[in-house]
């Protein structure tokens, strides 16, 4: 996946994982910083054997090296490579504007076609102010639609956001390449790596976060939080990169 090729090789090598943590919904890496990316069940091509077997190899081993994992095709594997990317980039916050993507999404939403790629909680408010809102999730709920009519829908929309989880499953890439030029593009969610090579690709603002406290972050993920509730315990701090600086 040549994105997350060009990423990983800006990586610095020197760092080893000091701690691999995998709960219910996130994964975390710590090596020079606390990375985090979602933990995906679903999908997996392995068994849980073997998925035991790369946690006695991830502490102590290069971070770059696990960061590759990032372009396996297995996705709890890939889980751990995102989360190793992230642990390794280091956030310039003053490129960032301190913003919750939702509410960033509610302003631009106002009489617009919306594409959502994955269900994330401001979807009912978004609905209040879009002229249309497609949801589209490889696994629907009651209104969403399915990935497959991705290509139908991003070819009409003004403001699309896709869910940094699409570089785990592979899709990204192929998503992408449906959106029109004109279009917004958001990449969100706190599996996006906070790397300015995904402007190159056509994305206009990128939205992740960065951990402030990693102690009370692994607890957290070790106990199954969700992330409205690690936002809550006040240890991340979600931020958003526009390209060119165009909102700061």
């Amino acid at each position: 996946m040549d994105v997350l090729e060009k990423i990983i090789d800006k990586l610095d090598g020197s760092y080893v994982v000091k701690e691999a943590v995998k709960g219910l919904y996130w994964t975390a890496i710590v090596s020079k910083n606390c990375g985090l990316a979602s933990t995906m069940l679903q999908d997996c091509k392995i068994h849980d054997e073997e998925e035991d077997s790369y946690i006695g190899s991830i502490e102590g081993t290069s971070a770059k090296t696990i960061a590759k994992f990032a372009l396996s095709n297995e996705i709890k594997k890939a889980s751990w490579g995102l989360a190793a990317i992230n642990s390794l980039i280091e956030v310039d916050e003053e490129d960032c504007k301190e913003l919750n993507a939702g509410d960033f999404l509610l302003e631009k939403a106002k009489d617009k076609n919306i594409s959502i790629i994955g269900h994330f909680p401001f979807v009912d408010s978004l609905k209040r102010f879009a002229k249309n809102l497609w949801v589209i999730e490889k696994w629907p709920r009651a209104g969403d639609y399915s990935a497959e009519s991705a290509k139908d829908f991003l070819p009409q929309s003004d403001v699309i956001a896709i869910s940094s989880t699409t570089l785990i499953n592979k899709t990204f890439e192929e998503l992408i390449k449906m959106c029109p030029t004109k279009s917004f593009k958001l990449l969100l969610g706190p599996t996006t790596p906070m790397d300015k090579v995904l402007f190159d690709y056509g994305i206009d603002a990128i939205s992740g976060s960065v951990v402030h406290n990693v102690e009370t972050t692994l607890r957290y993920i070790k106990e199954g939080a969700n992330f409205r509730i690690l936002k809550r315990t006040g240890s991340i701090k979600l931020l958003t990169m526009f390209k060119d600086n165009i909102y700061i």
